[in-house]
């Protein structure tokens, strides 16, 4: 059960993140966090003292089949709310950020994200899908588009404060321009948004879109475990392998460090067997 006084940090961790004009999602994610924390903890008015805090992140994860990135986030809210509400010291030392897993991106041939689209009969599905791919979207920026955001003169899409609260353009295919123009003819969406729910006007949840993927899947035959983001990491690695410069690319997908473009090449080396040596590019005779 959460402390009586719970509302009294809730109202400083609003206050604090929206001077530091973070999301709202981040506000939503790390009020849970801290919510879980003070339960676990059973917080009446003590001071919190970092032992608190290391039984909490190893009972998550000892006890529990939760994600890295659930942990990275529950350490993250604590954090904010020692060094900016309590003003307290957090050493990186007594509570170290769980490490990373390096984990590759699940991706798509080019001939699967064609079947998929192909397969996909209903139009606003089959938009909604070939935007995400061609444009290399997030679930979260697909669902937000709106269709002022499709800029056909310059053949760009506008993605309005994506991850990171950053602006960037990403770009407008040829091709899903005419199949968004095909959607609009028969859809008439009279929503601000380009893939507006056609019950409430207000944009699709992210779930709803994941289920259109999966649904996708499930047609084309693919029964591998991949998420609508696998489309985003499609759209780089073809990207790549179209021998774009892997610094487009990071703007494209509006990474703030290029190490997190990388990764992508990573994805390539699983096809080193049919890469071959420079050497092999010799034909005057045998070298024996």
């Amino acid at each position: 059960m959460l402390p009586s006084n719970f509302s009294r940090f809730t109202d400083q961790l609003t206050l604090e993140l929206t001077i530091r004009n973070y999301s709202s999602d981040t506000l939503r994610h790390y009020t849970y966090h801290l919510g879980k924390f003070f339960e676990f903890i059973n917080y009446s008015d003590s001071l919190l003292v970092e032992e608190q805090v290391r039984a909490y992140l190893f009972d998550i994860k000892a006890n529990s089949n939760l994600s890295l990135s659930y942990l990275n986030m529950a350490y993250s809210a604590i954090k904010f709310l020692f060094v900016h509400i309590l003003k307290m010291d957090w050493s990186i030392k007594a509570i170290p950020r769980p490490k990373s897993e390096r984990k590759l991106p699940k991706v798509l041939s080019f001939d699967e994200v064609i079947l998929l689209l192909r397969l996909t009969k209903n139009l606003k599905h089959r938009a909604m899908l070939s935007t995400a791919y061609s444009a290399g979207l997030r679930v979260s920026e697909l669902v937000n588009l709106k269709a002022s955001d499709i800029h056909s003169s310059n053949m760009q899409i506008f993605i309005n404060l994506g991850k990171g609260r950053k602006d960037r353009y990403t770009l407008l295919s040829e091709n899903n321009l005419d199949l968004l123009r095909a959607y609009f003819r028969q859809y008439r969406p009279s929503s601000e948004y380009l893939f507006p729910n056609d019950r409430t006007g207000l944009p699709l949840s992210t779930r709803t879109a994941q289920r259109v993927f999966k649904d996708a899947l499930v047609r084309a035959k693919i029964h591998r475990d991949l998420s609508l983001h696998s489309l985003r990491h499609s759209f780089a690695t073809h990207l790549i392998l179209n021998g774009v410069d892997i610094y487009f690319i990071q703007e494209l997908l509006g990474h703030a460090s290029i190490e997190t473009t990388s990764i992508y090449l990573h994805v390539l080396s699983r096809n080193v067997a049919s890469i071959k040596s420079p050497l092999d590019d010799y034909d005057g005779g045998d070298l024996v």
